[in-house]
This record gives C-alpha cells, structure tokens and sequence, in this order.
C-alpha cells in the first residue's frame, strides 16, 4: 500500500506502508545510527518524532525482548530506505511490521532518505505527517495541527517504583529514562527508585539517597526548569548528581551556563567527543540539539569531555560532585566507551 510523508513546507515522498495505517504526525528527526534500531524506536527520548533512519535497511534482526529502552514507545513513525521482511525463525523474535502493528506506530519505506536528509539539512522542516493522501487536504491538516510540549511528563512513571538492589541507594528523576540505565545500575548494584519528573523534595529526601540521577528525556528546558529546581536547590553540592541528556542541559541551565543550538540535532551513536584528561577520543550516542559554550563555565572542573564537531562542552565533572553528560554513557545503541562513568558516580557516592 502506497502511502505519503508529507512535510509543512509542502513537499512530500511517498513510499510502502508496513506497520499501523494510523495518521500520524511529529517532528521529522534524522538517526544516524547503523545498528540498534530496536532500541531507538523504544528510546522514550524519542516520544513525538518521526524518525528517518539512514542506514540502508533496518529489521533483520527483527524485536527482541533485551534491547527494550521503554515497553511501550512513543514515536510517531519511521521513514526506511529499505526493511527487511523475513528474520530468523525463533520464538525468542518478533518482526518488525508486526511489532509496530501492536504498538500502532506506521512505517513507509523505499523512501528516498538521502533526499530527504538533504533537504531537512538545508530548509530545517520538522513537523510532518504520514498520511495516505498527498492532496490539497492534506497539507492544510498538516498546517493546522500543532505539535505537543512537555514531552517528558507524557513518558515519565505516573508513580514512583522500586529497582531493588543491596548497595548505594540513588533516586532517578525520570524524564524519559532509558531500561538500559538501570540494567547498568543494577549491574553495580545500585538500589535505586524512580520518581516521576515533578516529584516534591521530600519524596526525595525520605528516600534518604547516596546520589540523585536527573535522566534524558524528551522536550525542552523551559519544559521541566520549574519541576527541576527545587531539586537543584536542595540537593546541589549536598549529594552527588549525575544529569544526562536533557538533565545535562537542565542542570547546565541551572549553573547559567550558556546553552548553543546545534546547526543539526544529534541523534544517533557515532559522535566523536575528547576526553580532556587523557586525550581519548570515545564514540558515544547522543540525541540532543544544544552544548554548552566552554567560555561560559566558572566551575572547579574534575572532568570536560567536548564534542569534535562543534568544539562545544558535551560533558563534564566537577569537585562539587557533578556528573553531566549530553551523551548516554550505557549506549544502547552505541559503544561503550563512556561507561566508566557509571563508576565514577558510584565512587562519588562513597
């Protein structure tokens, strides 16, 4: 079944329909990943987009029950080049066309990405629809329909939960946290509860944590900088915090750090960032369309990790126990060069 991607500039490319025949529409997001697509459909990191993967086929390795970010995700469609159909005969597998069916998320493929790449590179359209029409109607709906905010609170737990575990406990403040982060604390035994995303700071503090996690998420800063400041407030040089994604830059925003738009959102694994102290070079996954300026910073820095294609600050560490990265330190998808700051933060906590 043939059916279209229409943009609100006015273009459009059509293309095969696999997965649900809803009408959909959100923000148009290029990723750039070559592997993990499973976990960047489930990335709740990515709830509202349309993603467009430029690797030249995705499925072969069908829906697994390990590479989950989130159970139910939250994009709005995918845009593929080319799908895989047919995957290995095994109960431990499900394909593509019919998880996305169960989780009422459409697919067009044999779209010409690299055209649309190109030209979301060159005019910046975000908000598109998948629709079964490429007509007159279609692009007035488009136009009149406004995209949601306040991403976060769409994805983040309703209601505080328990991953137990019998060493330091840490409270996570979820604003679209990734499963991979947890396994990866549970790995170091962490005993952790997630709250959700405008939990009260005594919730917190009855927790009496080791360490307090602000998790990526969806949105923007202004979205969360009201929830998140009572708990900087509080917590800010008190105990140790580590902030990643869209925490990195609510923590950043917090300490007046200047915040830079990205000429092109990262989306994907393969950003190169420096580690300052060693001079290592570490391929990390990110999904994140502002750094910070480094002339901004007035802080005792421990840690600066910069980003090789802007020079900005993606990432660093202070002797005031502060952990923040723009970047997932778990991958997933992605490498795992960064992961040694999982044990960093658990030394801080010592």
């Amino acid at each position: 079944m043939k059916r279209y991607l229409i943009l609100e500039d006015g273009c459009f490319f059509p293309g095969e329909s696999l997965g649900s025949s809803i009408i959909s529409t959100g923000e148009l997001a290029i990723q750039t990943s070559n592997f993990g697509y499973q976990e960047a459909l489930t990335d709740p990191t990515n709830a509202g987009k349309i993603l467009i993967f430029t690797a030249p086929m995705i499925g072969g390795n069908g829906i697994n029950a390990i590479d989950y970010e989130s159970i139910n995700p939250s994009v709005k469609g995918i845009i593929a080049n080319d799908i895989a159909l047919n995957i290995s005969d095994s109960e431990n597998f499900q394909d593509l066309d019919s998880f996305l069916k169960e989780k009422n998320i459409p697919l067009i493929y044999n779209v010409d990405t690299r055209a649309l790449v190109h030209r979301l590179t060159k005019e910046k359209t975000i908000k598109a629809s998948i629709m079964d029409t490429n007509d007159e109607h279609a692009f007035d709906q488009i136009k009149a329909l406004v995209l949601p905010k306040n991403r976060s609170a769409t994805v983040s737990t309703k209601n505080a939960y328990a991953v137990p575990n019998v060493g330091k406990t840490v409270a996570i403040i979820d604003l679209g946290l990734k499963h991979s982060m947890l396994r990866e604390l549970s790995l170091r035994k962490i005993n952790a509860t997630v709250f959700p995303y405008n939990t009260l700071v005594p919730d917190i503090k009855n927790l009496r944590p080791d360490g307090i996690i602000i998790s990526g998420g969806p949105g923007k800063v202004e979205e969360v900088r009201e929830d998140l400041k009572p708990i900087f407030d509080t917590f800010y040089t008190k105990k140790p915090i580590w902030a990643i994604g869209l925490g990195f830059l609510a923590l950043s925003d917090y300490l007046k750090l200047q915040l830079v738009k990205l000429p092109e959102p990262y989306n994907g694994t393969n950003y190169p960032v420096i580690d300052q102290n060693t001079n290592h070079i570490l391929q990390v996954a990110m999904n994140i369309n502002q750094l910070v300026l480094s002339n901004s910073i007035q802080l005792p820095m421990v840690h600066e990790y910069y980003d090789l294609h802007s020079e900005l600050l993606a990432g660093f560490s202070t002797k005031n126990k502060v952990i923040a990265t723009a970047f997932n330190a778990e991958g997933a998808p992605g490498s795992l060069d960064a992961i040694e700051i999982f044990d960093n933060f658990v030394k801080m906590m010592v």
